[in-house]
């Protein structure tokens, strides 16, 4: 047997585990929701928070399908740089699951949410300590934690993709590294679509936790047989949104966690002045970005920044083939993540370029944490392994396996 790699008696043992393991901490994830809730509210809506709450349990009661699926081979040590964002939903993802085949996983907070991410590891670790799990959390500064990273045989990064570079520099050659980015996760509404459901899918996709997401698309393409129709839909139920606190149920858009972020939006409303429809306004002492539509004409060379704010950018086009060689652009395809189609007959594909086609669906209906995530854009996500490094949707468990077969 190759070193690494599960036998049939092993992946008995490992259901066996499992079948305790699971139950146990999902009734502890589900025991501690009031308090985990208080936790996620203070860099979340309630209303993403809950949605967060419910996807962690899921991917985590999703685990044994996903392990024993992947074979994932033992790893002696992780070193994890947890995002700032979906700090629970990231804590799973990256501590809980992969402690169930890692003899130890360090990870280290975002500077910007420590405080926030420590109370979940206070809520969780002991749990998954517990049940045999060793999960640390370490504050410190990126530089101490590459010391950890360099003796890792495995890491997960989170951070920018212009710095994933140096990360991967400092690590042996033969240590996994993925490298967890973003990309602008275009909507596309043709000429044949609901525009009901499609402008409903828009605003679900653009105010998710006020835009703070990776998964919020950045820019939205419209048919011009339909632009005047969506531009006043869009415009009228941005105008019915109301920037409120994160910690009620009501709230879709709250005061933003990032100063950066409300930077940006204001520069980019500034410069954009032109294109608003409706908002524009940004009050940097409240950190309020206020629900804002834009809308261009069609500029092939224009690549969004990602906004990370309720921001919402259409842009019209005529034919879908100014989509797909958008697409096919280097910007694009570095960067390509998923486009969601929405009653376009010219995008039928599965993948245009290094996007990941979402037919009639956004991107927070399709991600799965038990499934690879993204794209084949290098920027939006990739592996590097001996030989190189490759873009393409990642799961940590899936490359493990990989890694531990010849």
């Amino acid at each position: 047997m190759q070193s690494g790699v599960i036998d049939a008696e092993q992946v008995s043992t490992a259901t066996d585990g499992l079948n305790e393991v699971i139950p146990a901490l999902a009734g502890v994830l589900l025991d501690r929701r009031d308090e985990l809730m208080s936790v996620l509210t203070r860099v979340a809506t309630r209303q993403a928070a809950e949605d967060e709450f419910f996807r962690s349990l899921r991917a985590l009661c999703g685990a044994p399908w996903e392990i024993l699926r992947n074979s994932p081979g033992r790893l002696r040590r992780l070193a994890t740089f947890l995002p700032s964002n979906n700090l629970l939903y990231s804590y799973i993802l990256f501590g809980v699951i992969p402690s169930l085949y890692t003899d130890e996983i360090r990870i280290r907070p975002s500077a910007r949410v420590a405080q926030s991410a420590m109370a979940v590891h206070e809520i969780l670790g002991p749990a998954v300590r517990a049940r045999g799990g060793r999960v640390e959390m370490a504050p410190m500064s990126q530089r101490a934690f590459l010391a950890d990273c360099a003796s890792s045989d495995a890491v997960v990064f989170t951070g920018q993709p212009e710095n994933a570079g140096s990360v991967a520099a400092r690590l042996p050659d033969d240590a996994l590294f993925l490298a967890f980015g973003s990309g602008p996760n275009p909507v596309v509404v043709g000429p044949e679509a609901d525009l009901d459901a499609a402008c409903r899918s828009v605003l679900a996709a653009r105010l998710y936790n006020s835009g703070q997401d990776c998964l919020c698309t950045d820019i939205v393409f419209v048919h011009r047989s339909v632009a005047r129709e969506v531009v006043t839909r869009l415009a009228d139920s941005l105008a019915a949104v109301r920037t409120g606190d994160r910690r009620s149920p009501s709230t879709s858009v709250a005061p933003l966690v990032y100063p950066d972020a409300v930077e940006g939006a204001a520069a980019f409303l500034a410069v954009h002045r032109q294109s608003v429809v409706r908002g524009g306004r940004v009050d940097p002492v409240r950190a309020v970005v206020e629900p804002s539509l834009l809308h261009m004409p069609w500029q092939d060379t224009f690549h969004p920044p990602e906004f990370f704010s309720p921001v919402v950018l259409t842009m019209e086009y005529e034919h879908a083939g100014q989509i797909r060689q958008w697409l096919h652009s280097p910007e694009e395809t570095a960067r390509g993540m998923y486009v969601s189609v929405f009653g376009e007959p010219g995008l039928t594909q599965t993948r245009v370029s290094t996007s990941v086609v979402c037919q009639e669906r956004i991107t927070f209906d399709v991600e799965d944490g038990n499934r690879p995530f993204g794209g084949y854009g290098p920027q939006a996500g990739s592996v590097r392994r001996p030989g190189g490094v490759t873009g393409r949707p990642l799961l940590l468990s899936a490359e493990a396996g990989r890694r531990a077969r010849p």
